[in-house]
């Protein structure tokens, strides 16, 4: 990897940035709209947003206003888990489509894994990507179990799996379920919500190479074959988050952070969620 846009080919040749822009919890209008307008003129061609989010508008504006091809870009939106179900799928993936002003989809994902619905919610994403809305269909926070589920009927295989993943949640054996089964995993909350840039051993492999924890930890991601979309509105942020191209992490280095994992999650238990 030499390069902010160089890519992964997914299980269906569809190619996707390895490293993206997320926007979780960032607000719509200006806020959003600048961050993304920042994150694509540092290089970043691959824009992580979601129902829920309550700004594919803004992330919308925020493209528009960075003037770059639409087939340049690689847009991830998701369907939130009160829009489950087959029909009302559909009907949510219209009305993203609507906000983000895209007549085609690069990546459309399954936010959590609702019972009972998710099995439908996926039936609804093969229609939209046999009729060619979206060019690749994915899940969100899905344990082995769940995809284990959702391949017993399903007729296009999940090309993602985005699931919390930073070097206190490793997810070993889910990457090698994924790896296995050819589904691309991808890290959200990379850097574990800010948590991970005071730990010592980070900071160290840090200062050896002249970089900080944040990018330690994204080019760990990066060795190790996961896609990643570090989310930040600091232009400053934004762009050190794209310098990852000029070091490279020792065997040493990636076991070290490996050996970091506590199965710590920040976020939501993907088996125990009520919303």
């Amino acid at each position: 990897m030499k390069h902010v846009q160089d890519t992964t080919t997914l299980n269906n040749g569809v190619k996707m940035p390895w490293l993206g822009f997320g926007v979780f919890k960032v607000k719509d209008g200006d806020e959003v709209v600048n961050a993304v307008r920042t994150a694509v003129e540092a290089g970043y061609r691959s824009i992580d947003t979601a129902k829920v989010y309550n700004n594919e508008a803004g992330v919308a504006q925020g493209i528009r206003e960075a003037g770059v091809a639409r087939e340049d870009l690689f847009i991830t939106t998701k369907v939130w888990n009160s829009d489950q179900g087959y029909e009302s799928t559909l009907a949510a993936f219209e009305d993203s489509m609507k906000r983000l002003e895209l007549d085609y989809l690069d990546l459309y994902l399954i936010h959590w894994p609702v019972k009972g619905k998710y099995k439908d919610t996926w039936r609804a994403l093969e229609k939209l990507y046999k009729e060619g809305r979206v060019r690749a269909i994915g899940v969100s926070n899905f344990q082995t179990h769940h995809l284990e589920d959702l391949l017993m009927d399903a007729t296009v295989k999940p090309a993602v799996n985005q699931v919390e993943l930073h070097p206190l949640l490793t997810q070993t054996e889910l990457r090698e379920y994924c790896s296995k089964h050819e589904i691309q995993i991808e890290a959200w909350s990379p850097l574990g919500q800010g948590h991970l840039m005071e730990h010592p051993l980070l900071q160290d492999i840090a200062a050896k190479y002249g970089k900080s924890p944040a990018q330690v930890i994204l080019r760990w991601d990066l060795q190790n074959g996961i896609v990643t979309i570090p989310k930040s509105v600091t232009p400053e942020r934004i762009r050190a988050n794209t310098e990852l191209y000029d070091f490279e992490l020792t065997a040493e280095d990636i076991e070290q952070i490996n050996s970091l994992n506590e199965n710590k999650r920040f976020g939501s238990d993907p088996d125990n969620f009520n919303f």
